[in-house]
């Protein structure tokens, strides 16, 4: 495994053709992803429409048959990616939420409902991660 350098030195060691090239003269580069312990988005849309619904696929699955249109939707994004089942419960145990999608493996949840619930969950759910799990918080945006 290589050396970990910061971008700074790598940019000046590029510049100085310092970089291997791989056996076709190529540059080969590899980005290492290490997730942290954060919220990196927590919005809030106030009202949503029939296509925001349908194309998010709010009326699929458990949901079928459901239609959200004129609901809030909250989104929020987890790193690592399993957190988001921890801020799914705490989201349906506060408020009167419902979960329109949650994905463990990328850390994706959608909440569905009124807005006053969908803020106050989102907010529930920021100072649990931020205060009592240390993770590093967003602010919550809304539109």
């Amino acid at each position: 495994m290589g050396e970990r350098i910061t971008r700074q030195q790598y940019l000046e060691d590029f510049l100085k053709e310092k970089v291997r090239r791989d056996e076709r003269g190529e540059y080969r580069f590899t980005r290492v992803r290490v997730p942290g312990r954060e919220i990196d988005l927590a919005h809030v849309i106030g009202t949503s429409d029939r296509s925001t619904c349908w194309t998010l696929g709010l009326d699929i699955g458990t949901h079928e048959g459901e239609d959200h249109t004129g609901e809030a939707i909250g989104f929020m994004r987890f790193t690592p990616w399993e957190a988001v089942v921890v801020a799914a419960d705490i989201a349906v145990k506060h408020g009167s939420v419902d979960i329109g999608f949650m994905d463990r493996f990328n850390g994706s949840l959608i909440l569905t409902g009124e807005i006053a619930e969908i803020e106050s969950a989102e907010r529930e759910i920021l100072d649990y991660f931020g205060n009592e799990l240390n993770f590093h918080v967003c602010k919550m945006t809304r539109r």
